[in-house]
């Protein structure tokens, strides 16, 4: 579980211009990429990947980009979105990310929002995206391909670049802190995505503060990164790892093989989405009883606790957590690799006893708190010094505070500079220097903070009665069969929900039945089965045994089919787009009240 003991070194950049050109001198022949090539990893130095990204940007020059242009970055993580990314940086220009799985639609306006000039597309398929909207973008001169497809490619823009002087160097030290160094467009639950102006300062600044955490400590250590690069989460991580010269391994391109991913690259951290935690806990649960796990969860917590603490550990509970090592804990920290130091849950809420699990395997799995605005990060958890139900305390240089109304104000030299074109002066607004994040919160007495909920998502029945909708809905996440809850009942009489059934459990469970057989196992078929229904109603019974009678979800409907951001009801990091849902199944949420 221990690796990369290494004294802390980092860049020293003034801004994020310069960040790679200093890595690149400072690291050298160090491996910074690892990316999968058919079965083969395959590695890349700073040094190469400096060459690579210069040849890129002197091509963008030859173009025509000019410092403070908007280029588009539309394509899946990858090795050549970093290239691209950090060649539209070096010439002073403007990185816009675009998720891949948007519509082509969604990205007319992230294209035109930002008056973007050029953009970089993956391959053929996001280009056709493009081409189909282009007619209607009128700033935008030039498309470009990382691999295939009918536009300039990255081959023959590096092929320009090669022909140039050396002017680069004199663009990205000419950066300045407060020039914008991205906008990143919030996926948006409500509304078109706003484009939130974040300078190089803004970054340099979060970066600097996740340094202190020590969460990369050199080459030893390395990061598996999956995550969309076109969230601020994603960002931030490949930011940090380079400043410090921890390599990166990008996953190969399919979700479905990143447990096997983790086994050949033996991460030491892993920045993820509640999600594959929610996975791999819901797979142990539904395998191991109820009182084992309760049992080896409690042994194993106790265990760590006096580790991290550096404490004498009695040779009781050291004999009792070996036979749970043995027989279940290894087997998880084999699942990620078996050389995790740390993993970070962010994006969206994870379930307390879902983290105990995995701090009692031996695998921290810690939360923290922030937002786009807040350039990724505002709050973090250590090790030495977590509570779990909470998402840490404020970074170096962070300060924090609780609104009368109980909104969450966040200040410090991480806020972002404002939305492009939208001066929101309500979620987002920066009065004196605080930011209104949205959120309701708590901070205690050691100063851990605590998120409620998000103001505009708080239900409030025809009683009067005040619910936050993500505790219940988390609570029924857990469950084995769940994959998705929405609760429902602003100025309703009670609050209701829509589920959804996770595909890959239920469809196995249905199959095993015998008295009496169920014929039909496809999912929507099974949404109206009466097994299926006093499964669900089992785990609707067990979520409301933590509420009051008020509060607890009295109807529920299971849909046919998961939510998706193809359909429109998942933002791209897998959020629910609230009213969107609302919307959509308007006549089911109806029928609960009947």
């Amino acid at each position: 579980m221990e690796a990369g003991t290494a004294p802390r070194q980092t860049t020293g950049s003034k801004t994020i211009a310069d960040l790679l050109p200093k890595a690149a001198e400072l690291y050298g022949d160090r491996v910074a990429q690892k990316h999968k090539v058919g079965d083969e990893w395959r590695e890349v130095s700073f040094r190469r990947m400096w060459e690579i990204a210069r040849e890129i940007a002197l091509g963008l020059v030859d173009l025509g980009i000019a410092p403070g242009d908007r280029v588009c970055l539309l394509g899946n993580t990858r090795v050549e979105w970093t290239w691209v990314d950090f060649a539209i940086t070096v010439t002073g220009a403007v990185v816009v990310p675009i998720y891949p799985t948007n519509s082509p639609e969604e990205c007319e306006w992230v294209i035109g929002n930002s008056d973007a000039v050029a953009i970089v597309c993956e391959d053929a398929g996001q280009l056709a995206k493009v081409f189909q909207v282009r007619d209607r973008l009128p700033a935008l001169r030039h498309v470009i391909t990382m691999t295939d497809g009918a536009a300039i490619t990255l081959d023959e823009l590096r092929e320009r670049g090669r022909g140039r002087d050396a002017e680069l160097v004199r663009r990205y030290e000419a950066v300045k802190p407060e020039d914008p160094y991205t906008f990143i467009y919030t996926s948006g639950t409500t509304g078109p995505p706003k484009g939130c102006v974040l300078t190089h300062g803004n970054y340099r600044a979060i970066v600097d503060s996740v340094g202190e955490r020590e969460l990369f400590r050199g080459d030893d250590d390395l990061v598996y990164l999956y995550l969309p690069l076109a969230h601020a989460f994603a960002l931030l991580v490949q930011l940090g790892a380079f400043d410090t010269g921890a390599p990166i391994a990008y996953f190969g391109g399919d979700t479905k093989r990143i447990i096997p991913e983790l086994s050949e690259t033996q991460p030491t951290y892993l920045p993820s989405v509640p999600r594959i935690f929610e996975k791999i806990y819901t797979l142990v649960a539904g395998n191991v009883d109820a009182d084992t796990l309760r049992r080896a969860t409690e042994v194993g917590g106790r265990y760590h606790d006096l580790r991290v603490a550096g404490a004498e550990i009695p040779a009781e509970l050291q004999e009792a957590y070996a036979k749970f090592d043995e027989a279940l804990f290894k087997n998880v920290r084999a699942a990620f690799g078996g050389r995790v130091r740390e993993a970070v849950t962010g994006a969206a809420p994870i379930a307390r006893e879902i983290l105990e699990f995995f701090w009692a395997a031996g695998v921290p799995v810690l939360e923290g708190y922030g937002m786009t605005e807040t350039a990724t990060a505002a709050t973090t958890s250590r090790p030495e010094a977590h509570k779990f139900g909470t998402v840490g305390k404020a970074l170096g240089g962070v300060e924090l505070k609780v609104a009368e109304d109980g909104e969450l104000l966040v200040k410090g030299p991480n806020i972002f500079a404002g939305y492009y074109k939208n001066a929101d002066a309500s979620f987002g607004a920066v009065v004196d220097g605080w930011l209104h994040t949205g959120d309701l919160a708590t901070i205690d007495e050691d100063g851990y903070l605590s998120i409620v909920g998000r103001k505009k998502d708080i239900i409030i029945t025809a009683g009067g009665k005040n619910l936050t909708p993500a505790n219940f809905e988390n609570d029924m996440k857990q469950a084995r069969w769940v994959s998705q809850c929405v609760m429902h009942g602003d100025r309703r009489p009670y609050p209701v929900a829509l589920i959804t059934l996770d595909e890959e459990e239920i469809v196995p469970w249905a199959r095993s039945q015998t008295h009496p057989p169920i014929e039909d196992t496809s999912i929507a078929a099974l949404t109206q089965n009466e097994k299926v229904r006093e499964l669900i109603q089992a785990e609707v019974d067990k979520a409301n045994a933590k509420y009051a009678q008020v509060e607890q979800v009295k109807k529920f409907a299971i849909l046919d089919h998961d939510l998706s951001q193809e359909t429109g009801e998942l933002t791209p990091t897998l959020k629910v787009k609230r009213n969107v849902v609302n919307e959509k199944y308007a006549e089911i949420f109806d029928s609960l009240y009947g």
